[in-house]
């Protein structure tokens, strides 16, 4: 993950704190905001309160917040935030997942709606907060998700489709390494355990009319990990499959279980936010 030291940087839903208290001690920047989602009591019955307390000493070295019960889907929040004069060069969220309905009951008062799509929701109501209450327009303009390579953060599509009807353009993705930010470990949502560590991405976006050019290193970092794709050949990029040979492969693909699962997690997605498969192509 590339940080700027000049950056002012919001992270929000740190679970226990453990990453913003890692990137304050090995990346400091020029001013951090760190929030969760619990309050201070919930906090402490569920994780312990070490990675808070560590944070609040981190104030005698550089200019450090600390929120308890920020609601990423709530703009009211976001607009305290900006109307504080709280706006950032990089707004970071590590690892976002809705926990799952516990029962069926669950499921059916909350309109039926499945993990994917309220997943999605959420992700897109953080982009759209974040553009339109979150970012300096004279800064950076930067957005960083991390997300594991694994389901059900694979089913996102996060590349292509979180950031429509936004103004925001997906710039790419690099390898994110815990190592990189020790002491830091992502929890299961609502549990005190750990995730096992595998490979995971963090996702780049930037405002469309930001006027700074991102820094070299990231421009490095992204391009390396672009995929390698034969342009003139078929690709799926819903599946990140292909690129395909023949139309019988193509065809073969197509009637994948894969594919259809996903089609259908896309066809969804494009109907929650009212648009449709021509719109999106052309």
């Amino acid at each position: 993950m590339f940080l700027d030291p000049s950056w002012r940087v919001l992270v929000v839903g740190d679970g226990d704190f453990s990453f913003s208290a890692a990137l304050a001690e090995r990346f400091p920047p020029r001013y951090l905001c760190a929030t969760i989602y619990d309050s201070v009591a919930t906090l402490a019955s569920k994780y312990g309160e070490q990675y808070r307390l560590q944070l609040l000493q981190a104030q005698t070295s550089f200019p450090v917040q600390v929120l308890t019960e920020f609601d990423v889907t709530d703009p009211q929040q976001w607009q305290t935030l900006a109307a504080n004069h709280q706006q950032f060069d990089l707004i970071i969220f590590q690892f976002p997942l809705v926990p799952g309905f516990t029962s069926k009951a669950e499921f059916e008062a909350h309109g039926r709606i499945d993990s994917n799509l309220r997943n999605r929701r959420l992700l897109h109501q953080f982009l759209l907060h974040s553009q339109k209450f979150g970012l300096n327009p004279d800064g950076a303009g930067l957005i960083y998700i991390s997300s594991k390579e694994v389901k059900p953060y694979s089913e996102w599509d996060i590349e292509h489709s979180l950031h429509l009807k936004t103004d925001l353009q997906f710039l790419g993705k690099m390898p994110f390494s815990f190592e990189q930010f020790p002491g830091y470990q992502m929890r299961n949502v609502d549990r005190d355990k750990f995730v096992r560590d595998t490979a995971s991405f963090t996702y780049v976006w930037q405002l469309d009319l930001c006027l700074q050019a991102i820094p070299a290193a990231l421009a490095i970092s992204l391009q390396a990990n672009a995929p390698e794709i034969e342009t003139d050949l078929p690709y799926c990029e819903l599946c990140q499959a292909g690129p395909f040979h023949s139309q019988q492969e193509q065809r073969d693909h197509h009637a994948s279980k894969r594919h259809l699962k996903m089609q259908g997690f896309h066809q969804r997605w494009l109907e929650d936010l009212g648009l449709f498969e021509a719109e999106v192509n052309e």
